[in-house]
């Protein structure tokens, strides 16, 4: 039986021993939820959990709730606009969505293209559109909305209606060579007056709107830019919660309060193949984890056609059966239709089935989910803008593939789903009412009310109201007043007997840097809890660490002069060991210029092995969305960090950073190397505008740093330049290349070359082997296409060619890191590297183990000389002989 009293109703007494008893305890909780409001009976809720707690009463203040939407009827805010005239519009926009991806396959079958995933959250994103999210033309920057990448029909067809787009660009989707076209997913890269955030890779959109809406109070809280009621919006999918991205960052946002982030769910209980989670409910999942990190929750889960029953429900059946109901039948039910509906879903308990039995298998088929319900869409978005210290997350059932009706309605192919057949474009025209012929449907056209019409006017007021269209990206900054080379002075000069690492010079420069008054603001220390590691516990008193709550601690170590200071305008981010968060911490630094109107110069230290290994799809994501900034891969090398062995040993960073087309890599060995690079890069990201990011190599080997030799600095910036030069008229000569933690032993083997051999070395420091080989890729493909004009000459050959004699290079890295110079060498070429697993010994053994330190460097000279008959090849064998070289020693990739 069913008991009411007041507004308060005991749903469900089925497994109630005692009904009376519970009802009198609900009647208390609503005396006090009417009389001395909602937080204090919360206040008591949570008093009484707290004291079952400590009874040993377990399973007390659950995580989840029951199944149903988190909102009642009589608590939701009304939408204020016409929902007739929305409709329409949405209407409109899905047809043309679906219309672009079809013309695209009908003209190549290749092109692909995704109709479900919008299909399912059309509502989701109009709702969104129609009274939420802000354009930039207001006195408040415009909100952040990371669209999930999949949709990005759907945003292009509204696009379509404002008169952003033209029919010729919607034909274009996919086709982007040529011009003019329209691509896949939200790339700021490809359309950079329009995406803001790359997202189509799963997991990245989610975790890159947490540290948005963290570094939004990070820079509010530093005066740098107003923060107001600005939001952070995260569209994703209920299957992209399956990466650990997606879930990995929320307990921040948890943490930190983040009110100014909403994320919002698409629950259309499929992945790309299938149920997500088809013998359980991934909605209860994804609530219990969220409230589990702080967040509030909002369920919009059955829509405004449900109501009538859940008022009709006598016995608490119909919560009863949701609840149990796994998300597998939940898209049988969708698939199959309202009389499988019928028979599976309320026919197992009869009064269910009774309930039903006026309504008709097309009725039931019409019950609604909520994310397709426009009223409950718009309650929920109202209640997460206005919601106070907490972030929230809004989970929104759907139907994928809704509206494509036998083609791909709730099917687990949908995601796939590129075409519809005809029969079902009529049935989902006159759904959504396309005022379309059936001779037009067969070529699937546009459709785009007249500029005048009721429609369009609505729409576009709608827009004006919140500040302009949206999406829109700002892709120009006031540039910033760059700092002379020679604020850098104490960099260029010798230290003397002191032995520094090229880390510790690099702390020492941005020191400086912070000191500036036109840029010192600007500058975003970043570390995933390594800044002792990396020499820069001296900041912290300095500077402070971000931290949202200041510092409610006395530190323990407040006597010493590099004590631990938390502070709300800190501003070093120190982000925990999270190297993902971290990089996603700098992303939305390095975009601020942008996103903020307020440039930030950003310095991510790390251990190099730990950048983009790990987070290079992040990585990627920076080059797409334009991020200027420095990664700073801190004890990097293969043989450089000796003692930590194989996990923490870099070889190969720089080959994985040279994928990235906009990042700019260095090997720095000396502090005036360092310095010129950064200065260089700072002028070329914040004052020329260059979309470009760099990544910095640097090492915790302590020696000392000569002053920089007289007109270094265009080589240096150029990927190579002449440290050292050879007697000019010697019989015998090699030139050396060398970079990072290798210089040095370049440098030495020139001196055994000399004393042992006769033999003369041009060494060169070659800072970047990538730009190297990108500026001879240039001239290349000049040559190639001006067969008639001047031939170009790459600078590394131009550098070469100065000099007779064979060339060596070695580097802390892969072979194939200098190898990638071979076509552009003049000269005979042999490279060394550090190729295979490293360990943990000593450095000078493991430059030996590798095969690069001075004395390998030594015989691969001599070796080349041998070969091209300089030298008698006995001398090579005098070299191993004398430096005590096991020919047979193993392959150091192989052991």
């Amino acid at each position: 039986m069913r008991i009411q009293r007041g507004e308060f109703i005991v749903q469900d007494f089925i497994d109630d021993i005692d009904p009376i008893e519970t009802q009198e305890w609900l009647d208390a909780l609503g005396s006090v939820a009417n009389n001395e409001g909602k937080d204090r009976a919360k206040f008591l809720l949570g008093q009484l959990g707290q004291r079952a707690r400590e009874m040993g009463v377990d399973g007390v203040g659950g995580l989840t709730t029951p199944y149903v939407n988190t909102i009642s009827p009589r608590d939701e805010a009304r939408m204020p606009g016409d929902l007739f005239m929305e409709r329409r519009i949405r209407s409109f926009i899905r047809w043309n969505a679906m219309a672009m991806v079809m013309r695209a396959n009908n003209n190549n079958e290749g092109l692909g293209g995704h109709i479900s995933s919008f299909s399912s959250s059309a509502t989701l994103y109009d709702i969104g559109f129609n009274y939420f999210f802000r354009g930039n033309e207001g006195e408040q920057e415009a909100d952040m909305v990371f669209f999930q990448g999949h949709i990005s029909p759907g945003i292009y067809a509204r696009a379509y209606l404002e008169g952003r787009l033209t029919e010729e660009q919607l034909d274009n989707f996919r086709r982007e060579v040529d011009g003019n076209g329209l691509s896949s997913y939200p790339h700021p890269w490809l359309m950079p007056d329009f995406w803001q955030f790359p997202t189509v890779s799963m997991g990245l959109g989610p975790i890159q709107a947490i540290y948005q809406a963290h570094i939004m109070r990070y820079m509010s809280a530093r005066g740098l830019a107003k923060r107001g009621d600005r939001k952070v919006w995260a569209f994703l999918g209920d299957g992209e919660c399956d990466e650990p991205e997606t879930l990995g960052a929320i307990s921040l946002a948890g943490r930190e309060q983040l009110e100014n982030l909403i994320f919002v769910i698409n629950c259309n209980l499929q992945r790309l193949d299938g149920p997500v989670r088809g013998n359980g409910k991934i909605v209860q999942e994804l609530e219990g984890i969220f409230r589990g990190a702080g967040w509030n929750v909002i369920k919009v889960l059955w829509g405004r056609h449900w109501d009538p029953l859940f008022e009709r429900d006598q016995q608490g059946l119909l919560q009863k059966r949701m609840n149990e109901v796994v998300d597998g039948e939940l898209q049988n039910y969708k698939a199959n239709g309202g009389g499988y509906t019928r028979e599976h879903f309320f026919g197992k308990y009869p009064e269910l089935k009774d309930m039903v039995n006026d309504l008709s298998d097309q009725d039931i088929m019409n019950l609604n989910r909520g994310g397709h319900d426009p009223y409950k869409v718009y309650a929920a978005y109202h209640a997460a803008v206005n919601h106070k210290g907490q972030p929230t997350v809004i989970l929104a059932q759907t139907v994928k593939g809704y509206g494509t009706g036998k083609s791909g309605e709730a099917k687990n192919d949908t995601h796939s789903l590129k075409k519809v057949q005809l029969e079902d474009l009529k049935i989902f025209r006159d759904r959504f009412n396309i005022p379309l012929t059936d001779e037009q449907l067969e070529s699937v056209p546009y459709y785009r009310p007249a500029p005048d019409s009721a429609e369009m006017k609505y729409m576009l007021e709608r827009r004006a109201s919140l500040g302009g269209f949206y999406p829109v990206r700002r892709k120009d900054f006031e540039a910033l007043e760059t700092p002379p080379l020679d604020a850098l002075s104490a960099q260029l000069k010798s230290s003397g007997d002191r032995e520094i690492s090229s880390t510790m010079a690099f702390v020492r420069i941005l020191s400086t840097l912070v000191k500036d008054k036109n840029i010192g603001p600007r500058i975003v220390p970043i570390v995933p809890d390594e800044a002792r590691t990396f020499g820069m516990e001296g900041m912290f008193r300095q500077l402070g660490i971000y931290s949202s709550a200041g510092q409610r601690y006395t530190p323990h170590d407040r006597d010493q002069i590099m004590f631990y200071k938390e502070s709300k305008d800190g501003q070093i981010l120190e982000e925990g060991i999270n190297e993902a968060g971290a990089m996603a911490a700098w992303m939305a630094c390095a975009t601020a210029y942008s996103n903020f109107n307020c440039p930030m110069i950003p310095f991510y230290i790390y251990y190099s092995m730990f950048g983009f290994q790990r987070i290079g799809d992040l990585a990627w994501a920076a080059g797409d969305m334009q991020a200027r900034g420095f990664l700073i891969g801190a004890t990097s090398g293969r043989t450089t960090l000796n003692g930590e062995g194989l996990q923490h040993q870099d070889g190969h960073s720089h080959i994985l950073a040279s994928t990235i087309p906009n990042c700019v890599t260095y090997d720095p060995t000396y502090s005036y190397e360092l310095a010129v690079i950064i200065q260089d890069g700072i002028k070329r990201m914040f004052h020329d505008k260059e979309n470009k990011f760099y990544y910095i190599t640097t090492m915790n080997e302590n020696y000392p740093h000569p002053e920089m030799p007289a007109g270094a600095e265009e080589g240096i910036i150029k990927g190579m330049y002449l440290l050292s030069e050879g007697k000019a008229d010697a019989k015998l000569s090699v030139q050396l290349m060398g970079s990072g933690a290798i210089l040095r032993e370049v440098e030495a083997a020139a001196e055994l070359l000399r004393e042992h051999f006769g033999v003369e070395s041009h060494i060169w420091s070659a800072t970047s082997i990538n730009e190297l080989r990108r500026e001879a890729l240039d001239c290349q493909r000049w040559n190639l296409l001006h067969p008639e004009e001047p031939v170009k000459v790459p600078y590394v050959t131009e550098c070469l060619q100065k000099f007779d004699g064979p060339v060596v290079a070695s580097t802390d890295y892969m072979k194939l890191y200098a190898d990638q110079l071979r076509e552009f060498v003049p000269h005979r070429y042999r490279v060394l590297g550090t190729d295979g697993f490293g360990r943990s010994d000593t450095r000078q053994k493991l430059r030996h183990f590798f095969e690069v330190d001075r004395y390998f460097v030594t015989v691969a000279a001599l070796k080349a000389l041998a070969e091209e008959g300089r030298i008698d090849v006995s001398e090579v064998s005098r070299a191993i002989k004398m430096f005590g070289i096991n020919p047979n020693k193993p392959n150091p990739v192989t052991v």
